[in-house]
């Protein structure tokens, strides 16, 4: 099961890097009106999430380094424009997380973590296999916000 579930993330992942190269740097930096953040944070955001509730949440390795956190974290906000090399990075980023959760999930790495629960979900998650389906639907919701950002851009061209 949990095979199915990494293919779904990184296709969900593939997904939004694919809507992020559709558009303009000006179109993925504009927030809307009725928005309160933008598609470049949406998918930063879903990159830096993932190895801080695998790892830090679950205090697996609490004082894990990640990328970018302290522009995509929980309780940000977009504060600067996001430019081309940021969104490749991010790109990159995106794919090789997961990798490495995979293989460290596969290493048993997880074996013991400390059970927590998301303000998004409010779910206790006391195994990983938990951890890794919230990180699936938390994708899955962002890029739900970005697509709805796009198509109220669209909106305004008209």
């Amino acid at each position: 099961m949990t095979d199915l579930i990494f293919e779904y993330i990184r296709q969900t992942r593939n997904l939004f890097a694919q809507l992020v190269e559709g558009l303009s740097l000006d179109a993925i930096n504009t927030i809307p009106a009725g928005f309160r953040n933008n598609i470049a944070w949406n998918f930063g955001h879903i990159v830096v999430s993932t190895p801080g509730l695998c790892y830090r949440r679950t205090g697996v390795q609490a004082d894990r380094q990640i990328p970018f956190v302290e522009s995509y974290g929980k309780g940000t906000k977009p504060e600067h424009w996001i430019g081309g090399a940021e969104i490749n990075a991010l790109k990159t980023q995106a794919r090789n997380t997961i990798d490495v959760i995979e293989q460290d999930y596969r290493n048993g790495v997880f074996v013991s973590i400390t059970p927590f629960a998301t303000s998004t979900y409010g779910l206790e998650m006391d195994t990983i296999e938990k951890v890794i389906t919230a990180t699936l639907a938390h994708d899955n919701l962002h890029l739900g916000y970005a697509m709805a950002i796009r198509r109220a851009l669209e909106g305004n061209k008209k």
